[in-house]
């Protein structure tokens, strides 16, 4: 989904920007709060991160300006909230801009709300959610990671439609040729991507539970059934 250099017209870019400024503002505040209460957490955070990156950086191509890829952002989404995950997105997709030519600066606006805001924001929703109502704690997650993902392409099949309209149609007409052609790549991925976010916390947990229960990812009812079930 990173919509490249100069594909979007100038308002949009701006537009983006502008609504994507507030949740990574306060994601900063978040980041400095983690430091000085939970700095033993840092190191999950740093992978956290690396695995957006690295996820992110396995595009393929798709719609004209754009590309698929896996995304790697429910991960933080379930570990730290999406408001850090919104700070986590913003450095990696600069990197990627900067020196990947993934995406661009003038469209990160737009690409840091898409995969570092909206989709984690799901991603965070389901989590909490099957949590609450006693969901299987892998199955959770796999949900969690995967509509993430896909979410992530329905905001940016609507970044792309509301910028180029259909003649035709107009913005509904756009959207739905954009999210269709998306969603032939996009689907398998978002399912590879639940399973080995699924996989990574089943490692988390086994090697860091005190993290998790710090950080009330699981309470301590969760961390004995799972740790049960992995027994």
């Amino acid at each position: 989904m990173h919509i490249m250099e100069g594909f979007l017209p100038l308002f949009w870019c701006i537009f983006w920007y502008i609504i994507a400024l507030p949740f990574v503002a306060y994601g900063v505040l978040l980041l400095n709060r983690l430091t000085r209460e939970h700095r033993d957490s840092l190191p999950l955070l740093a992978v956290a991160g690396a695995f957006i990156f690295v996820l992110s950086s396995l595009k393929l191509p798709s719609v004209t300006g754009s590309c698929s890829h896996p995304t790697g952002t429910g991960l933080g989404a379930i570990l730290f909230g999406p408001f850090l995950t919104s700070v986590m997105g913003v450095i990696v997709l600069l990197y990627q801009a900067l020196f990947l030519a993934h995406g661009g600066l003038t469209t990160l606006g737009a690409n840091v709300f898409s995969m570092a805001i909206a989709g984690p924001f799901l991603g965070y929703g389901i989590y909490r959610g099957g949590n609450a109502i006693g969901l299987n704690t892998f199955v959770t997650v796999f949900l969690a990671a995967a509509f993430t993902d896909l979410f992530t392409y329905v905001i940016t099949s609507l970044q792309l439609a509301l910028a180029f309209p259909a003649q035709s149609g107009g913005i509904m007409t756009s959207f739905v040729t954009f999210a269709a052609i998306f969603a032939i790549t996009q689907i398998p991925l978002a399912i590879m991507e639940g399973i080995i976010i699924a996989l990574t916390f089943k490692y988390i947990i086994q090697a860091r539970v005190d993290i998790l229960l710090k950080l009330r990812v699981l309470t301590k009812d969760q961390i004995k059934k799972v740790q049960e079930s992995l027994a």
